[in-house]
C-alpha cells in the first residue's frame, strides 16, 4: 500500500514539475527582447541623440504593434549620457549587468563609443554604434558594428568633389572631440592619394565659441582654394558664421557631422553654399524612382516628420538602420542568442537602409562604401543634391 501511494506521489511530482517547467519555458519565450541604448539626448550633442531616441521609440512601438520579433515584444532600455564618456561607461555597465539587454544600439558620439568597446567585447554582446569615426570598426572588433558612414569615406567624397572642380589646396580646421580628431586623422591620411595638399591645419578647443583666429590663419595660407571643417554640433554653425564674417571666398566643406537642419538654422544664413557628403535620406526626393533607397528612406522620413513635426536628420537614420539590422539578424537567427545574432549581423547582405545599402562581412563591420554617400549643398536654406 505504501508503495502504491509512493508511486502515485512520485508520478504527481513528476507531472507537476513538468507543468512548472513548461510554464516557465512559455513565460520565458514571451519575455521582452531588450534593446539597450545610451544616447546624447540632452546637452551639447542633443541634436544627435534626440532624433536617435525618437526614431528608436517610434519603431519599437511600430514593430510591437505588428506582433514583435520571434513572437516577443521589444523593450527599449535607454539612458541619457549627454556628451560624457564616463556616463556612457556607467550606462553600458548597467545595461549589461543589471538590465541584461540582448543587444545594444547606441552611442551618439565617437568618444562615447570608444569608451565602451572594451566592455561590450568582454561581455560578448552585439553592439551597433551610431557614431562616425572610422576607428570604431577599423580595425574590426568581433562584437562591434556601426551604421554611419566613416570619416574616411567623407574625406574621399570631398576630395573627389575638389578634384572635379580643379582644387587641390585645402585648409583644415578641426575640433577637440573624438570624431573631430578621427576626422582630421583620416583627412590628412587620405589627402596625398588624391593629390590634395593641406596648406594649413588648425584646431580649436572644446567649447570654443569663436574660431575667427584659426580661420584668419587659414585665409592667409598660400594658395588655399578650399576649406574643410572636421566637427559636429554647435561648432559647425559657429564656423559657418565666422567663415562668412571674414568674407572667405573659398569653397566651404563640412563633414557628415553637419547633416542636420540645425546646422543650417543655427548658422542663420551663413551656411549657404557649404557642401558636405551625406546619406541620401536628406535629399530622398531627388533620387531616381528605381533607386531602392527612395522608398525606404522616404517612408522613414514621412513617418518621422509625421509623428514629430520636425525635419528628419541623418542621425535619426543611423538609429533606424541599426535597429532594423538587429531585428533582421534576430529573425534570420531564429533566436536572441548573442553569438547567433552577432553572426547574422555580420552576414547582413544588401540591406536597404536610410544610410545606404549595407553588405557586411567578417572584415567589414560597416558595410557601406563611398557610393552610398551623396554630395549636398546648402541652397536657399535647405539641402540640394549635387550631381
Amino acid at each position: 500500500m505504501k508503495n502504491v501511494i509512493f508511486n502515485k506521489m512520485s508520478r504527481l511530482i513528476v507531472v507537476t514539475a513538468g507543468i512548472i517547467i513548461a510554464f516557465t519555458s512559455m513565460v520565458h519565450s514571451k519575455d521582452a527582447i531588450k534593446i539597450g541604448t545610451f544616447l546624447s539626448v540632452s546637452g551639447p550633442a542633443s541634436f544627435l541623440g534626440d532624433p536617435e531616441l525618437k526614431t528608436l521609440k517610434m519603431y519599437v512601438e511600430k514593430i510591437n504593434a505588428e506582433g514583435g520579433v520571434l513572437g516577443r515584444k521589444l523593450e527599449l532600455v535607454h539612458y541619457d549620457v549627454q556628451h560624457v564618456a564616463k556616463k556612457a561607461v556607467t550606462a553600458v555597465k548597467r545595461l549589461i549587468d543589471q538590465d541584461k539587454v540582448d543587444v545594444i544600439v547606441g552611442g551618439s558620439t565617437s568618444g562615447q563609443t570608444m569608451a565602451v568597446i572594451k566592455l561590450v567585447e568582454k561581455a560578448g554582446i552585439p553592439f551597433i554604434s551610431l557614431a562616425g569615426a572610422a576607428v570604431i570598426t577599423d580595425p574590426v572588433k568581433k562584437w562591434v558594428f556601426k551604421t554611419p558612414h566613416t570619416d574616411i569615406l567623407a574625406a574621399k567624397k570631398i576630395f573627389n568633389d575638389m578634384k572635379e572642380n580643379g582644387w587641390n589646396k585645402l585648409g583644415l580646421l578641426s575640433g577637440a572631440g573624438g570624431f573631430d580628431k578621427s576626422c582630421r586623422k583620416s583627412v590628412t591620411k587620405v589627402a596625398p592619394g588624391y593629390g590634395i595638399e593641406i596648406v594649413a591645419d588648425e584646431t580649436h578647443g572644446k567649447g570654443d565659441t569663436d574660431m575667427t583666429p584659426q580661420l584668419t590663419k587659414l585665409k592667409n595660407a598660400p594658395g588655399i582654394q578650399a576649406f574643410m571643417y572636421c566637427g559636429f554640433g554647435a561648432a559647425t554653425s559657429i564656423v559657418a558664421k565666422n567663415f562668412k564674417q571674414l568674407g572667405l571666398s573659398l569653397q566651404h566643406y563640412q563633414s557628415h557631422g553637419a547633416g542636420s537642419k540645425s546646422f543650417i538654422k543655427n548658422a542663420a544664413g551663413a551656411a549657404e553654399g557649404a557642401r558636405l557628403p551625406a546619406a541620401a535620406l536628406l535629399v530622398v526626393d531627388a533620387l531616381p524612382d528605381d533607386d531602392p533607397q527612395k522608398s525606404v528612406a522616404g517612408a522613414y522620413r514621412a513617418a518621422y516628420e509625421g509623428k514629430y513635426k520636425d525635419a528628419v536628420s541623418t542621425f535619426g537614420g543611423h538609429a533606424y538602420d541599426g535597429l532594423m539590422i538587429v531585428v533582421e539578424a534576430m529573425k534570420r537567427a531564429g533566436s536572441t542568442d548573442k553569438e547567433k545574432v552577432r553572426i547574422e549581423i555580420e552576414n547582413t547582405k544588401n540591406f536597404v537602409g536610410a544610410d545606404g545599402i549595407f553588405t557586411m562581412s567578417a572584415t567589414d563591420h560597416l558595410g557601406l562604401d563611398e557610393k552610398s554617400f551623396v554630395m549636398v549643398e546648402v541652397s536657399n536654406g535647405t539641402w540640394k543634391k549635387l550631381k
